[in-house]
Protein backbone atom coordinates (compact mmCIF):
# COMPACT_ATOMS: atom_id res chain seq x y z
CA UNK A 1 0.00 0.00 0.00
CA UNK A 2 1.61 3.31 -0.96
CA UNK A 3 2.09 5.88 1.73
CA UNK A 4 -0.25 8.24 -0.08
CA UNK A 5 -3.09 5.99 1.14
CA UNK A 6 -1.99 6.41 4.75
CA UNK A 7 -2.60 9.32 7.12
CA UNK A 8 -0.06 12.12 6.64
CA UNK A 9 2.62 12.82 9.23
CA UNK A 10 1.35 14.67 12.24
CA UNK A 11 3.13 17.90 13.03
CA UNK A 12 4.15 17.54 16.68
CA UNK A 13 6.01 20.24 18.55
CA UNK A 14 8.68 18.71 20.78
CA UNK A 15 11.75 20.01 22.55
CA UNK A 16 13.62 16.78 21.83
CA UNK A 17 13.38 13.86 19.42
CA UNK A 18 11.36 10.84 20.52
CA UNK A 19 14.39 8.59 19.99
CA UNK A 20 17.98 9.83 20.00
CA UNK A 21 21.40 8.19 19.87
CA UNK A 22 24.31 10.62 19.63
CA UNK A 23 27.89 9.44 19.15
CA UNK A 24 27.11 6.08 20.75
CA UNK A 25 29.83 3.49 21.14
CA UNK A 26 28.47 0.22 22.55
CA UNK A 27 28.66 -3.55 22.34
CA UNK A 28 28.60 -6.84 24.19
CA UNK A 29 31.20 -8.87 26.06
CA UNK A 30 34.11 -6.65 25.17
CA UNK A 31 33.16 -6.50 21.48
CA UNK A 32 32.29 -3.07 20.11
CA UNK A 33 29.35 -3.17 17.68
CA UNK A 34 28.23 0.45 17.45
CA UNK A 35 31.01 2.85 16.50
CA UNK A 36 29.71 6.37 16.99
CA UNK A 37 26.04 5.85 16.05
CA UNK A 38 24.05 9.02 15.39
CA UNK A 39 20.31 8.46 14.94
CA UNK A 40 17.23 10.60 15.57
CA UNK A 41 13.57 9.71 15.11
CA UNK A 42 11.08 12.51 15.52
CA UNK A 43 7.50 12.34 16.77
CA UNK A 44 5.10 11.35 13.98
CA UNK A 45 7.87 9.82 11.86
CA UNK A 46 8.44 6.29 10.56
CA UNK A 47 12.15 5.51 10.27
CA UNK A 48 13.33 2.27 8.63
CA UNK A 49 16.82 1.09 9.52
CA UNK A 50 18.36 -1.32 7.02
CA UNK A 51 21.66 -3.14 7.09
CA UNK A 52 23.38 -6.47 6.66
CA UNK A 53 23.46 -9.06 9.40
CA UNK A 54 25.86 -7.91 12.09
CA UNK A 55 25.68 -4.25 11.05
CA UNK A 56 24.23 -3.18 14.41
CA UNK A 57 20.46 -3.10 13.86
CA UNK A 58 19.46 -5.29 16.80
CA UNK A 59 22.03 -3.62 19.05
CA UNK A 60 20.42 -0.28 18.19
CA UNK A 61 17.03 -1.54 19.39
CA UNK A 62 18.64 -2.98 22.54
CA UNK A 63 20.22 0.40 23.16
CA UNK A 64 16.84 2.16 23.33
CA UNK A 65 15.38 -0.67 25.41
CA UNK A 66 18.17 -0.23 27.94
CA UNK A 67 19.59 -3.71 27.44
CA UNK A 68 22.92 -2.36 26.19
CA UNK A 69 24.81 0.34 28.05
CA UNK A 70 26.78 2.76 25.87
CA UNK A 71 30.45 3.10 26.64
CA UNK A 72 30.32 6.58 25.15
CA UNK A 73 27.63 8.86 23.79
CA UNK A 74 24.06 9.82 24.61
CA UNK A 75 20.83 7.79 24.39
CA UNK A 76 17.39 9.21 25.09
CA UNK A 77 13.83 7.92 24.79
CA UNK A 78 11.47 10.90 24.81
CA UNK A 79 14.03 12.67 26.97
CA UNK A 80 14.57 9.77 29.40
CA UNK A 81 17.90 7.97 29.79
CA UNK A 82 17.30 4.19 29.39
CA UNK A 83 20.41 3.43 31.46
CA UNK A 84 20.05 5.93 34.31
CA UNK A 85 16.25 5.67 34.45
CA UNK A 86 15.18 2.47 32.63
CA UNK A 87 11.69 2.38 34.14
CA UNK A 88 10.86 5.87 32.90
CA UNK A 89 12.34 5.17 29.46
CA UNK A 90 10.46 1.91 28.98
CA UNK A 91 7.19 3.58 29.89
CA UNK A 92 7.72 5.71 26.78
CA UNK A 93 8.09 2.66 24.52
CA UNK A 94 6.24 -0.21 22.94
CA UNK A 95 8.31 -2.99 21.39
CA UNK A 96 7.18 -5.60 18.87
CA UNK A 97 9.77 -8.33 18.26
CA UNK A 98 9.99 -10.42 15.11
CA UNK A 99 8.06 -13.21 16.81
CA UNK A 100 5.36 -11.62 18.94
CA UNK A 101 5.21 -13.14 22.43
CA UNK A 102 1.71 -13.33 23.88
CA UNK A 103 0.08 -15.50 26.54
CA UNK A 104 -1.14 -18.45 24.49
CA UNK A 105 -3.90 -19.50 26.90
CA UNK A 106 -5.41 -16.01 27.01
CA UNK A 107 -7.67 -14.37 24.47
CA UNK A 108 -6.67 -11.31 22.47
CA UNK A 109 -8.82 -9.17 24.77
CA UNK A 110 -7.31 -10.74 27.90
CA UNK A 111 -3.76 -10.30 26.61
CA UNK A 112 -4.22 -6.59 25.96
CA UNK A 113 -6.03 -6.02 29.26
CA UNK A 114 -3.38 -7.89 31.25
CA UNK A 115 -0.43 -6.21 29.56
CA UNK A 116 -2.03 -2.79 30.03
CA UNK A 117 -2.48 -3.58 33.71
CA UNK A 118 1.20 -4.56 33.99
CA UNK A 119 2.09 -1.20 32.41
CA UNK A 120 -0.01 0.59 35.04
CA UNK A 121 -2.65 1.62 32.48
CA UNK A 122 -5.62 -0.59 33.31
CA UNK A 123 -8.48 -0.34 30.82
CA UNK A 124 -12.03 -1.68 30.64
CA UNK A 125 -13.36 -4.17 28.11
CA UNK A 126 -14.83 -1.48 25.86
CA UNK A 127 -11.53 0.41 25.61
CA UNK A 128 -9.64 -2.82 24.89
CA UNK A 129 -12.14 -3.86 22.21
CA UNK A 130 -11.93 -0.42 20.61
CA UNK A 131 -8.14 -0.74 20.42
CA UNK A 132 -8.38 -4.23 18.91
CA UNK A 133 -10.92 -3.00 16.36
CA UNK A 134 -8.73 -0.02 15.46
CA UNK A 135 -5.85 -2.45 14.91
CA UNK A 136 -7.98 -4.33 12.39
CA UNK A 137 -8.65 -7.50 14.39
CA UNK A 138 -12.03 -8.99 13.55
CA UNK A 139 -14.51 -8.69 16.43
CA UNK A 140 -15.08 -12.45 16.40
CA UNK A 141 -11.41 -12.94 17.32
CA UNK A 142 -11.36 -10.63 20.34
CA UNK A 143 -12.44 -13.38 22.71
CA UNK A 144 -10.46 -16.21 21.08
CA UNK A 145 -7.26 -17.64 22.51
CA UNK A 146 -4.23 -16.37 20.64
CA UNK A 147 -2.72 -19.85 20.43
CA UNK A 148 -4.46 -20.27 17.06
CA UNK A 149 -3.58 -16.82 15.72
CA UNK A 150 -1.44 -16.21 12.64
CA UNK A 151 1.59 -13.91 12.84
CA UNK A 152 -0.42 -11.10 11.27
CA UNK A 153 -3.19 -11.47 13.87
CA UNK A 154 -0.64 -11.50 16.69
CA UNK A 155 0.85 -8.29 15.37
CA UNK A 156 -2.59 -6.70 15.39
CA UNK A 157 -2.90 -7.57 19.08
CA UNK A 158 0.47 -5.91 19.70
CA UNK A 159 -0.51 -2.85 17.69
CA UNK A 160 -3.74 -2.66 19.70
CA UNK A 161 -1.65 -2.61 22.86
CA UNK A 162 0.49 0.21 21.47
CA UNK A 163 -2.65 2.15 20.50
CA UNK A 164 -4.16 1.69 23.95
CA UNK A 165 -0.97 2.62 25.80
CA UNK A 166 -0.52 5.81 23.75
CA UNK A 167 3.26 5.65 24.03
CA UNK A 168 5.35 8.20 22.12
CA UNK A 169 7.70 5.64 20.53
CA UNK A 170 7.42 2.19 18.95
CA UNK A 171 10.30 -0.19 18.17
CA UNK A 172 9.84 -2.93 15.56
CA UNK A 173 12.16 -5.84 14.80
CA UNK A 174 11.65 -7.32 11.30
CA UNK A 175 7.90 -6.65 11.46
CA UNK A 176 7.02 -7.94 7.97
CA UNK A 177 9.11 -11.12 8.10
CA UNK A 178 6.87 -14.06 7.21
CA UNK A 179 3.92 -11.90 6.18
CA UNK A 180 2.28 -12.23 2.77
CA UNK A 181 1.87 -9.05 0.66
CA UNK A 182 -1.70 -8.44 1.84
CA UNK A 183 -0.76 -8.79 5.51
CA UNK A 184 2.27 -6.54 4.94
CA UNK A 185 0.07 -3.85 3.39
CA UNK A 186 -2.36 -4.10 6.32
CA UNK A 187 0.50 -3.84 8.81
CA UNK A 188 1.82 -0.74 7.05
CA UNK A 189 -1.67 0.76 7.24
CA UNK A 190 -1.65 0.23 11.00
CA UNK A 191 1.73 1.94 11.26
CA UNK A 192 0.18 4.85 9.43
CA UNK A 193 -2.49 5.10 12.16
CA UNK A 194 0.16 5.29 14.86
CA UNK A 195 2.20 7.76 12.83
CA UNK A 196 -0.84 10.02 12.50
CA UNK A 197 -1.16 10.00 16.29
CA UNK A 198 2.35 11.39 16.59
CA UNK A 199 4.09 8.13 17.49
CA UNK A 200 7.76 7.85 16.49
CA UNK A 201 8.38 4.46 14.87
CA UNK A 202 11.80 2.86 14.43
CA UNK A 203 11.73 -0.37 12.46
CA UNK A 204 14.74 -2.53 11.66
CA UNK A 205 14.11 -4.61 8.58
CA UNK A 206 15.49 -6.41 5.54
CA UNK A 207 12.29 -5.68 3.61
CA UNK A 208 13.34 -2.78 1.40
CA UNK A 209 10.07 -2.62 -0.57
CA UNK A 210 7.91 -2.46 2.55
CA UNK A 211 10.21 0.17 4.03
CA UNK A 212 9.94 2.25 0.86
CA UNK A 213 6.13 2.02 1.04
CA UNK A 214 5.75 3.28 4.59
CA UNK A 215 8.90 5.03 5.85
CA UNK A 216 9.48 8.77 5.95
CA UNK A 217 13.23 8.18 6.13
CA UNK A 218 15.38 5.15 5.41
CA UNK A 219 18.78 4.82 7.05
CA UNK A 220 21.56 2.39 6.18
CA UNK A 221 23.72 1.12 9.01
CA UNK A 222 27.08 -0.49 8.33
CA UNK A 223 29.83 -1.36 10.78
CA UNK A 224 27.87 0.18 13.62
CA UNK A 225 27.59 3.58 11.94
CA UNK A 226 24.74 5.27 10.12
CA UNK A 227 26.37 5.67 6.71
CA UNK A 228 23.47 7.12 4.70
CA UNK A 229 19.95 8.48 5.13
CA UNK A 230 17.36 9.01 2.42
CA UNK A 231 14.15 10.97 2.96
CA UNK A 232 10.92 10.39 1.07
CA UNK A 233 10.13 13.10 -1.45
CA UNK A 234 7.82 13.68 -4.40
CA UNK A 235 5.08 11.43 -5.68
CA UNK A 236 7.40 8.44 -6.08
CA UNK A 237 8.78 8.97 -2.53
CA UNK A 238 11.94 6.86 -3.06
CA UNK A 239 14.05 5.73 -5.98
CA UNK A 240 13.68 2.05 -5.12
CA UNK A 241 16.23 0.92 -7.71
CA UNK A 242 18.87 3.24 -6.26
CA UNK A 243 18.03 2.06 -2.76
CA UNK A 244 18.31 -1.56 -3.86
CA UNK A 245 21.73 -0.94 -5.42
CA UNK A 246 22.87 0.70 -2.19
CA UNK A 247 21.51 -2.11 -0.04
CA UNK A 248 22.73 -4.91 -2.33
CA UNK A 249 26.19 -3.34 -2.38
CA UNK A 250 26.30 -3.26 1.39
CA UNK A 251 25.22 -6.91 1.60
CA UNK A 252 27.86 -7.91 -0.99
CA UNK A 253 30.60 -6.40 1.17
CA UNK A 254 29.76 -8.80 3.99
Amino acid sequence: MPLTDLPPPRAVAASHPALEAAGVVAGYGGRTILHGLDLRVEAGEIYALLGANGAGKTTTLSLFLGFVQPGRGRVRVNGADPVADPTSARRQLAYIPENVALYEHLSARENVAYLLDLAGQAAGTQAVDEALAAAGLDAAAHGRRVSGFSKGMRQKVSIALALARKVPALLLDEPTSGLDPQATAEFNRLLGLLRAQGVAILMVTHDLLSAADVADRIGFIDGGRLVEEVAASGSERFDVRALHRRYAGQEAQR
